[in-house]
């Protein structure tokens, strides 16, 4: 039997009245793309800060790799190799790709008796992330400020930024909402190498399209609760949409 490399075991959480999770459930496989659909207050938002360290659970417990995880905040997440993605990527507009790879971790070196940036070595790395990943940004690109690029190529800076910083669950907040198609399918393809490469993906999105393009099981949240799970394989978007919506779902078989 697989281990999984991150298991959500009966986790609930309570903002005064609210109730915004009650007794969920999950596991992600290693080298898995789960994905994780609702609508608007299925309690998507809180599960992944609590898995990313952000929240503290009421109730429940997270495994990583079988054990006991323990989340003070996400600097706790990340050094456990749990990387987020939000929506506005968390990059700063200003600096450059390189800058944003090594974003608050900076790799210094001895010059003139005094440690500095080493900024030729964070500009290799960012080259050597960008080619692990097939990502094409001209040379002249990569010295310049990241808010000059597409969001296609702000969205692989983000997910290189992960990677190098050797993230083994990659949690991923609506990755397409905010591109054109052909730079969502560069984000898909993206998901697919770095599924060859190992790393596990919980991807949190409202496009059933994309969902069904790349995930390989889809558990769905209603009110803060698990509605269902399904292999990809074995459900439809009509299916999905009315757990989604708590709608009877008749088979057309």
């Amino acid at each position: 039997m697989i281990t999984p490399i991150l298991e959500v075991r009966d986790v609930s959480i309570r903002f005064g009245g609210v109730e915004a999770l009650k007794h969920v459930s999950l596991q992600l496989l290693p080298g898995e793309v789960l994905a994780l659909a609702g609508d608007n207050g299925a309690g998507k938002s809180t599960l992944i800060k609590i898995i990313s360290g952000v929240y503290r659970a009421d109730q429940g417990e997270l495994l990583f790799d079988g054990a006991p995880l323990q989340l003070r905040d996400p600097q706790d997440a990340r050094a456990q190799g749990i990387e987020t993605i939000y929506q506005d990527l968390a990059l700063a507009d200003n600096l450059d790709v390189g800058s944003n790879i090594f974003l608050g971790r900076e790799p210094t070196r001895r010059q003139l008796g005094f440690q500095v940036i080493d900024r030729p070595r964070m500009a290799q790395v960012a080259r050597e992330v960008l080619k692990r990943l097939d990502i094409v940004i001209p040379e002249r690109k990569l010295g310049g400020p990241v808010k000059m690029l597409s969001g296609g190529q702000r969205q692989a800076i983000a997910i290189g930024r992960a990677i190098y910083w050797n993230a083994r669950v990659l949690v991923m907040d609506e990755p397409t909402a905010a591109l054109g198609v052909p730079e969502q399918r560069k984000v898909m393809e993206l998901i697919t190498v770095l599924k060859a490469q190992g790393v596990s993906v919980l991807l949190i999105s409202h496009n059933l399209h994309d969902i069904f393009a790349i995930a390989d099981r889809i558990v769905v949240l209603r009110r803060g609760e698990v509605a269902g799970e399904r292999q990809v394989q074995q459900t439809s978007g009509d299916e999905i949409v009315h757990l989604m919506v708590g709608d009877t779902y008749v088979s057309p078989e």
